[in-house]
């Protein structure tokens, strides 16, 4: 997993150095620190929890998400110390706070933060699914997972509205065809 997240982070941030030029560099890099952010969490959440799991047969799976809010997940996870639920919420703030960040240059952002944090709890659901296709990979499928997902995605959503109040993205834009970026 970490050697994934690393050599996606050195892909992304030589996406961010590329579009600094045009974007300016808090976009570029907000942008680019939410696609990597995505990625990770895909890394994280869809690679197997212990390798070695082995076969999983078809009558022992799981067949539906669990429905019970609180949900089948144990109490703690190996790389933070705490509830499982508390990760889950951590992981999505970045992608939240990134994704307002990137897109608050524009003046579509109004409309455009609001929907990329529908879509990253549309991405929390189909995570859920895929662990659930997936026994291989030993992951549970719970509704709980998809709340604490959304709820991260929101709260760095409202980091991400403060961040840009800070760095103001939308301060970055060509005086003309030649001149430099401010």
């Amino acid at each position: 997993m970490l050697l994934a997240s690393l050599a996606s982070l050195i892909v992304f941030a030589l996406i961010a150095w590329g579009l600094s030029r045009r974007l300016g560099w808090v976009t570029a890099i907000a942008l680019a620190g939410w696609a990597w952010t995505v990625v990770v969490l895909g890394i994280l959440t869809l690679l197997p929890a212990q390798w070695g799991t082995g076969f999983v047969p078809a009558e022992t799976r799981q067949e539906t998400c669990s429905m019970d809010y609180g949900g089948p997940a144990p109490d703690g996870f190996w790389i933070l110390s705490g509830s499982q639920r508390t990760l889950n919420l951590a992981v999505f703030v970045p992608a939240g706070a990134l994704w307002v960040l990137g897109v608050a240059r524009w003046r579509l952002g109004w409309l455009l933060a609001p929907a990329g944090l529908v879509a990253l709890g549309l991405y929390s659901v189909a995570i859920e699914l895929l662990q659930l296709a997936l026994a291989r990979i030993d992951r549970a499928c719970d509704i709980t997972d998809v709340v604490d997902n959304t709820t991260g995605a929101l709260i760095g959503g409202a980091i991400g509205v403060v961040l840009a109040l800070v760095f103001r993205p939308w301060r970055y834009r060509r005086r003309d065809a030649r001149g430099p970026l401010r």
